[in-house]
């Protein structure tokens, strides 16, 4: 299998470090953080102008037919930058909700808007007692004239205090955790009965929990069938894992780079202190993680096509736990060889370890994908 890049992922690989380089250092990554806002519509302009909004979009629908190795450079190159703008949920969760369920018209209507970054649109399917069962969903959706009426709470909604519009998540038929009955709905931020209140994460980010209250919506607000949305949203849900997977690998990546950097610099007993074999073993064994997280988030990013499910899902899993285990131990190990600035709110080492935790529990922890795992009737690679 060829590995190598086209030289189309080249250049946008190349213009998106110069201009993290350029235009986003750990400074301004800094002040957007502590805005009340926590992101930079500014930044999201930006981004709109190197046509990264429409990169996983079709042509026909307004985008520039990007695949999942483009989405996979453009998400470690977030992470190398800690970018804090929600790329993750609006362009790469939110457009496969779209590519995978919309109408036609729905995408005609939508997809522009997004790809010239007007509008941000992202998931809303979070629940209190799901934890990370997609298939768990309390919010209610019920039939009235002219289309469904919505009541119930979404949580952890990325960004949703500064959303124009939702992709909710709720029950049109069936008992709460049944797999079916399951319908996807576009909610305006403005329609009457919905409220929100925003919070702040530790990694810098800002989410919301929602609360409908008898909210109205059309009937053309569904995405696909109002009775099964369940396989959308697990196929969105699987892309999105692959994609976070390529943003910690570039988390993991930059903070090898500034540990070696350190090691290089910093002096003690009168020479760089990584000229001590013990530190140069550490950071040996941090690249090799690296490396072993690189090999699992490339095998995700080559399983996003694939149709079976299950076994989609699998490979999912089996790159979340890998990732997790790598992350934690290049975040220990690199704190640790830095000593006490690590810990710095000043420095970026930090932060770059407080967004691997965060990573860890995205979309289900270590032991959640461990338990998925242990659920798969054959071998994890039976592609």
């Amino acid at each position: 299998m060829n590995f190598d890049l086209a030289e189309e992922q080249r250049l946008l690989a190349d213009s998106l470090a110069k201009w993290a380089a350029r235009a986003y250092d750990f400074d301004r990554r800094t002040k957007i953080s502590a805005s009340p806002e926590g992101r930079s519509r500014a930044v999201w302009a930006e981004l709109a102008e190197l046509g990264l909004h429409g990169l996983p979009f079709a042509e026909d629908d307004g985008g520039y037919g990007g695949g999942p190795v483009e989405i996979m450079l453009v998400m470690e190159a977030i992470g190398r930058a800690l970018v804090t703008e929600p790329w993750l949920d609006a362009v790469v969760l939110a457009g496969a909700i779209l590519r995978h369920g919309a109408t036609p018209e729905q995408r005609a209507a939508l997809v522009p808007a997004i790809a010239a970054g007007e509008m941000l649109l992202v998931p809303a399917w979070t629940e209190t007692q799901a934890r990370w069962r997609l298939s768990d969903v309390a919010t209610r959706a019920t039939a009235v004239a002219g289309g469904w009426r919505l009541d119930g709470a979404k949580t952890l909604v990325v960004h949703g205090a500064t959303a124009d519009r939702f992709v909710v998540s709720a029950r049109t038929a069936g008992e709460r955790t049944s797999p079916t009955g399951i319908g996807l709905f576009l909610v305006d931020r403005a329609a009457p009965g919905l409220s929100l209140v925003d919070h702040p994460t530790h990694d810098g980010g800002r989410v919301a929990d929602l609360r409908f209250d008898g909210v109205f919506v059309a009937a053309d607000a569904a995405v696909g069938d109002p009775c099964a949305g369940l396989p959308i949203l697990e196929r969105a849900v699987d892309e999105a894992i692959a994609a976070i997977a390529a943003e910690a690998v570039g988390i993991m990546d930059e903070a090898l780079r500034m540990t070696v950097e350190y090691l290089k610099t910093r002096v003690q007993f009168g020479r760089p202190i990584g000229s001590f074999q013990a530190l140069q073993h550490r950071a040996a064994d941090m690249f090799v993680a690296i490396e072993q997280a690189r090999s699992m988030a490339l095998w995700a990013t080559m399983s996003v096509a694939e149709p079976d499910a299950a076994v989609r899902g699998a490979a999912m899993s089996a790159a979340k736990v890998k990732i997790a285990e790598s992350a934690r131990f290049v975040g220990q190990q690199a704190i640790q060889l830095h000593g006490g600035i690590g810990m710095t709110w000043e420095y970026k080492i930090g932060h770059l370890f407080k967004r691997l935790t965060m990573i860890d529990k995205r979309f289900g922890d270590r032991d959640h994908h461990l338990d998925r795992l242990a659920a798969v009737d054959g071998p994890v690679g039976s592609m």
